[in-house]
């Protein structure tokens, strides 16, 4: 089964990422089944997710349940089999030149794989994305075709890349696009209604290659779950919320109640309204949001959050008013994005480097600006 239109990710629930609580065990796994009782039918897991724990907790709950009945997508990309964590800079990719050089690129990608593989419980992934590349990632043909033995063995069906962790990445990822394109089947990014930029400007890329795109991050830290805006609601110390400037909670509040009309138009939530408005996007066929259990008094249950979520109908917004509202939520030059970039003389850090002549050559043919 390729990509559905909605997807859960094993990210949400707080045990992995540090969203709102975090979920015991038991009710991690019941998420999970919730998810495909309500319909969802494409799980998203990424290996260095508690170093495997999120495949094996997400094999434990769709044990029993028809292969055929769900599309798996897992990421690789991460080495904590043999690298050492670097605090909050997490562990390094595989690519680092200080684990292996590219003659050992295959054989960690086919190791990765099966071992993701068995602790998810399947024989294979329905797609398989390289998570968080480095550099290298995004312009190394030993890469791309340590990836594809693992597709042509049988692993996968589909490949994809999955940038992060944070935005940006733009120029990187059209670059790998005309590199590798013919490998790429899928890529997942950032875009919801409150951040429209900078994925906005790559998405024609995408239409180009025939690249489909999943997009993460739809709720906006939680914003469009439309519970944040409580009195009493306080983020629990190490929420990664907690490290966004003041105030970004009522200042999205704000434009998303601007947006709240053409939902009501529709008859859609708040998370629905965000979705469809990034299905309406010609290359997005996916959106997979984070889900949060708040903490606090009159939090909404998760589960209530993932049943509304698999209830999302079969609607469309117009161009006119996907325009409408990306120009309420622009947030153009909001932040600094990783990647290449014209900040940097050096690569110091593995989601960082410096500017290069022949991305800078695509701006000009893409239409992507020279600011970057």
């Amino acid at each position: 089964m390729d990509p559905t239109h909605t997807a859960y990710g094993t990210w949400s629930g707080g045990r992995f990422m540090h969203f709102g609580e975090t979920l015991p065990e038991g009710r991690f796994i019941g998420c999970i089944e919730t998810a495909y009782e309500a319909g969802i039918r494409t799980f998203v897991t990424s290996d260095v997710y508690g170093n495997g724990k999120a495949d094996e907790l997400l094999g434990r709950a769709l044990k029993g349940v028809d292969r055929s009945s769900y599309s798996l997508v897992g990421m690789i990309g991460h080495d904590f089999y043999e690298g050492e964590r670097q605090g909050s800079r997490g562990y390094p990719r595989f690519t680092d030149p200080a684990l292996r050089g590219p003659e050992g690129f295959s054989g960690f990608v086919r190791m990765a794989a099966a071992q993701e593989l068995e602790r998810c419980g399947s024989d294979h992934f329905d797609l398989l994305m390289l998570h968080n590349p480095d550099e290298l990632g995004y312009t190394s043909e030993p890469v791309w075709n340590a990836l594809k033995s693992v597709k042509d063995e049988g692993l996968t069906r589909l490949l994809g890349i999955a940038p992060g962790p944070a935005n940006g990445f733009s120029l990187d990822l059209v670059g790998s696009f005309e590199r590798f394109g013919e490998l790429i089947d899928w890529a997942m990014l950032i875009l919801n209604p409150l951040e429209p930029w900078p994925v906005g400007l790559t998405l024609p890329a995408c239409e180009t290659h025939g690249v489909k795109v999943m997009t993460r991050v739809v709720d906006h830290g939680g914003v469009f779950h439309d519970d944040l805006d409580r009195p009493c609601h306080q983020f629990k110390p190490g929420d990664h919320r907690t490290y966004r400037p003041e105030g970004w909670v009522q200042h999205g509040m704000e434009k998303a109640n601007r947006m709240r009309p053409l939902a009501e138009k529709y008859g859609l939530t708040l998370l629905q309204f965000a979705s469809i408005w990034n299905l309406s996007h010609p290359a997005v066929e996916s959106v997979v949001p984070t889900f949060i259990q708040e903490s606090g008094e009159g939090a909404r249950p998760i589960e209530d959050k993932i049943r509304e979520f698999g209830a999302l109908p079969d609607v469309r917004f117009t161009a006119e008013e996907v325009e409408e509202i990306r120009a309420i939520g622009d947030n153009t030059g909001c932040m600094m994005l990783k990647g290449a970039s014209k900040r940097h003389a050096t690569s110091e850090r593995p989601d960082e480097w410096p500017m290069r002549d022949d991305l800078l050559e695509l701006t000009g043919r893409y239409g992507l600006g020279t600011d970057w």
